[in-house]
């Protein structure tokens, strides 16, 4: 207190949190693009952010013939070139001496006795088992982790039990059931607290940030429901094509690659009630609720009520860009989807009868990840007899994910003179002006979880499982009209139906 009155705290300060504890960090998929770009490069920003052990090690697992000198360097420079700045002499050095490798088939039991020996070697008793590696392997690397006993452990030393995690990347299966299969294969091995299945989006900043700007300020959480918000849209944007990744991305398609992980965990953390802590069940608990409660889809809804599109041939950036079927790898009849935009009804008493709409694609016309919450219009009695009456638009909560993370409000304030004009206010907020840059590859917060046992931002098994019940009406009826992926040119913001499903409810998708 000063003065009488409470001081505010100073920006950015918070309660010093600790580094997480010693661990071996075993990758399977070592050498492919995930590992060098993402997984190394979180591993040295924690490091710098005093959140990492120097104890900490890293197990790279890598297939037989692999020469250990040039796989070790090629690791070490790729991943200084995606840090910035790039590996100091020291981090270098560390990294260096705390990488090791183990060489062997995923399918013979002779590797996982080697990593077994590895592990006992470290002697650190803690380990996650991360799964960088096509989901056709993940049963198999689990299955082998359990036949040779790695999934449980002891602290060196003493008799107490050492934790084990696998870490699950995605897709997580193709619809419920092959979903469902592999959850049972993980769950031979793993027990449900073990398993962390990831997904990259949730550990953006201002994603995590939504349920603390909710539920942390009395001023929005009383207006967020059926009375005062009229729709919600959110958009995941992506201008760039599949970049050589047409093999995967067709037997994929945005529905299966976004919708149903991404766009639906944002739904969820846009959607869900209050948990009664911020355990990580009981906030998993509400987000479940939330894809429980979406009304189902019939073959008349999506008909009518989802778009799916594929990009032409066109111009980005002033460069030509060829079309989805002239990729590689893909189907020059391919019918895959590459853009999807749906709208969906949550039927529960908060959201009842309020539309979200959702949307992805590739080669849009720019890059950004949003959630944009649209509030009902004032009564304008007021202005009725006013010129500015038509000039008076509905205020606009938009919650920016990326590029430029941070939070918007729009709202109505009188233009300056003597007569009575309205104009639109922006109110912004930026992590990047307010707390300042911190370089981030987006996976620093959730393998800092994993470390510390944290599971509020991983997908639980029940989770993958009703998303997956959600899409599969969709999935059924498109099978069964295969020819309905309409066409976009490059550089749009999608195919003119998507246009359509908004007007015909009198509204219109916001233009980032």
């Amino acid at each position: 207190m000063k003065d009488g009155h409470p001081v505010e705290e100073a920006v950015g300060e918070r309660p010093p949190v600790g580094a997480a504890p010693a661990c071996v960090m075993v990758v399977f998929g070592a050498g492919g693009d995930l590992t060098r770009r993402k997984l190394v490069p979180a591993l040295i920003n924690l490091r710098r952010g005093n959140l990492l052990t120097d104890d900490t090690r890293v197990v790279a697992m890598s297939r037989p013939g692999v020469e250990e000198m040039g796989f070790r360097a090629k690791l070490l420079d790729d991943a200084s070139s995606f840090l910035d700045p790039g590996l100091s002499p020291d981090e270098r050095g560390w990294l260096d001496t705390h990488l090791s490798l183990v060489f062997g088939n995923l399918d013979d039991p002779a590797t996982y006795e080697s990593l077994r020996a590895e592990l006992d070697r470290l002697a650190l008793g803690h380990a996650l088992f991360y799964m960088a590696v096509p989901p056709t392997l993940f049963g198999q690397i689990a299955k082998g982790l359990g036949a040779a006993g790695l999934n449980q452990g002891t602290v060196p030393g003493s008799s107490e039990p050492a934790w084990r995690r696998i870490v699950v990347e995605k897709p997580f299966g193709r619809d419920v059931a092959t979903a469902r299969s592999l959850n049972q294969e993980l769950a031979t091995a793993f027990s449900e607290p073990q398993i962390y299945r990831i997904d990259h989006y949730l550990g953006k900043e201002t994603v995590q940030n939504l349920m603390v700007f909710r539920f942390a300020n009395g001023i929005f959480e009383p207006v967020w429901n059926r009375r005062y918000i009229d729709h919600v849209q959110i958009t995941v944007a992506e201008s760039v094509g599949v970049e050589g990744r047409g093999g995967y991305y067709e037997t994929a398609g945005a529905l299966r690659d976004m919708v149903q992980n991404h766009l639906f965990q944002l739904l969820a953390l846009t959607a869900m009630e209050p948990p009664n802590s911020f355990d990580a069940d009981r906030v998993r608990d509400e987000r479940v609720k939330v894809l429980r409660s979406i009304r189902p889809f019939t073959p008349e809804l999506v008909a009518h009520d989802v778009v799916r599109g594929q990009y032409l041939a066109g111009a980005v950036d002033g460069k030509p860009a060829v079309g989805y079927r002239e990729e590689p790898t893909v189907a020059p009849t391919s019918n895959t989807e590459t853009y999807v935009a749906l709208k969906l009804l949550i039927d529960n008493w908060r959201w009842a009868d309020v539309p979200f709409y959702l949307r992805t694609g590739k080669r849009l016309a720019r890059r950004v990840s949003e959630i944009a919450i649209r509030f009902k219009s004032p009564p304008l009695l007021l202005f009725r007899d006013a010129a500015c009456a038509n000039q008076v638009v509905p205020n606009t909560l938009i919650v920016r994910i990326q590029p430029d993370e941070g939070i918007a409000l729009r709202f109505q304030a009188k233009l300056p003179g003597p007569d009575l004009s309205v104009g639109l206010v922006r109110m912004e907020f930026k992590y990047v002006d307010y707390f300042g840059a911190k370089p981030s590859t987006g996976y620093e917060t959730l393998l800092y979880d994993v470390m510390t046992g944290d599971q509020s931002l991983f997908h639980r098994a029940d989770m993958v499982e009703t998303g997956w019940e959600v899409v599969e009406p969709i999935l059924d009826a498109w099978g069964k009209t295969p020819d309905g992926v309409e066409p976009y040119p490059a550089s749009s913001w999608g195919p003119p139906a998507a246009e359509e499903l908004l007007a015909r409810d009198g509204r219109e998708w916001r233009t980032p």
